[in-house]
């Protein structure tokens, strides 16, 4: 099937409309390979924006003629794009918002590939190193504004929700852009479009300027979650710790809509940083939430938490169904409570610098089937290291699902097998099997063929 495309130039503007040779180099097609792949394949997918698609495969696969460039011009650079997905055009002229959005691909990848990778001052080793890294990416992408009121929430949830599920999104969006909250999600569909619309028409009511639509990605997701057209502030961070880190780093409440096995990931990291000792004192607050028809859903989730990490992860959140107000009334206390403790503890108001993330958190994890199998998956632990390792499982699924290098890596060997004590075992499995059921895993219309196999046995 033929897809429509474009052929266009585009120019930088600020800080971008110049680049080193050396720079420029490496993202020709002659200088780093990899990085010219990933700047290739970042770019295709914030052009896709507005296309129905979770596959990021089959993205690559559709635009497989795609190609960008960026070209040394005497006035500066500019960027040679062959093949652009049509959808990203009115008129001929690429919309504003995507245009951004393709400058933000190319001032993080020029970033992290010149500033953060081999770079001596950045110890990635090292929990402070890589902590550190992702403050630099932030502030390299001008997130982190000196504010006196914190009043960033983030809100995490699926791609593949139903349209009761989107609504309610827009509703608890709304409620909290009437509060003056700005809205970070992972920038794509569903329920990470859902709260900006809302919070957007809210700050339009209240007649806010500056609303900040934050949203942070990951070059592995972004080609099957494309960035919404509601977003004005993008960052690619470069793997999806990094990304996961960036949200708690710069976030002062979390709201978690219903959502799949990658809304699940975000729930262990951010419960497993929370059950660190270290943590117990600062305050965070989260809270699960939907419409009527997802109380079931959040059931089974506080279930599968119970089960697997305890009732001290339990003490961590809130669960408020169909009461958008409500959800937006208990952030805003927590978030005053944020705010009055790091006025005490002398800590950054756009930086979480006192929260404690170990290392188990913030190393990247690739999934492969050796890796899957070897999961730590028994209660013979700490909490939170339990946390962590449920987190890579999930996160195992999610690229199983529709990242392209673990859908090839599927295609080849077959499903991923996870291994574990059945009491963590036999909980995950029925938490996978109803997202099925419900239709979670996959954008609605598409077959879900799974790419696990989940494995119980006794552990040593």
């Amino acid at each position: 099937m033929e897809y429509e495309t474009v052929d266009t130039q585009v120019s930088p503007t600020g800080r971008l409309e110049v680049l080193s040779s050396s720079e420029a180099a490496k993202l020709s097609t002659q200088g780093d390979s990899a990085l010219n792949t990933l700047y290739r394949n970042c770019s295709l997918a914030v052009l896709n924006c507005g296309n129905e698609m979770d596959d990021g495969k089959e993205l690559l696969e559709r635009y497989r003629n795609f190609d960008i460039r960026v070209q040394q011009r005497a006035r500066g650079i500019k960027l040679d794009i062959h093949g652009a997905p049509a959808s990203a055009f009115v008129d001929g002229r690429m919309i504003r918002g995507i245009q951004e959005h393709l400058i933000a691909v190319l001032r993080d990848v020029v970033y992290v590939g010149n500033e953060i990778n081999g770079n001596p001052k950045f110890d990635l080793s090292t929990s402070a190193g890589v902590t550190d890294a992702v403050f630099h990416i932030l502030r390299n992408a001008n997130v982190l504004q000196p504010i006196t009121q914190p009043n960033v929430v983030v809100c995490w949830g699926g791609h593949s929700i139903n349209r009761e599920e989107y609504d309610y999104t827009k509703l608890v969006g709304y409620q909290l852009g009437l509060r003056g909250m700005d809205i970070c999600t992972g920038c794509g569909p569903g329920a990470m479009k859902g709260p900006m619309k809302g919070a957007a028409i809210a700050h339009a009511t209240q007649r806010l300027k500056g609303g900040r639509y934050l949203g942070f990605t990951e070059p592995g997701i972004i080609a099957a979650e494309a960035p919404n057209p509601v977003v004005n502030e993008l960052v690619i961070l470069p793997d999806v710790e990094k990304r996961l880190e960036a949200f708690v780093r710069t976030s002062h409440g979390i709201v978690v809509f219903p959502g799949g096995v990658g809304t699940c990931e975000e729930i262990l990291y951010i419960l497993g940083i929370l059950l660190h000792p270290d943590n117990a004192a600062i305050p965070f607050p989260l809270v699960f939430t939907g419409p009527k028809s997802a109380e079931e859903y959040f059931v089974r989730i506080d279930r599968f938490i119970a089960e697997t990490l305890g009732d001290a992860a339990r003490q961590r959140y809130k669960i408020i169904i169909d009461d958008p107000a409500r959800v937006a009334r208990e952030i805003k206390a927590g978030v005053e409570q944020v705010r009055s403790f790091r006025k005490e503890k002398r800590d950054a108001y756009y930086f979480n610098w006192l929260l404690r993330i170990e290392h188990e958190f913030q190393q990247p994890f690739r999934p492969t089937h050796e890796r899957m199998r070897g999961l730590k998956l028994h209660k013979a632990q700490p909490a939170h290291l339990l946390a962590a390792n449920l987190r890579r499982a999930f996160s195992g699924v999610v690229a199983g699902n529709v990242k392209d290098e673990g859908i090839r890596e599927i295609e080849k060997h077959g499903s991923f097998e996870i291994h574990g004590d059945p009491a963590i075992m036999e909980p995950m499995d029925a938490l996978m099997a109803s997202f099925v059921a419900q239709g979670r895993m996959k954008l609605p219309g598409k077959k879900y063929n799974p790419c696990y196999r989940i494995v119980a046995e006794k552990h040593d």
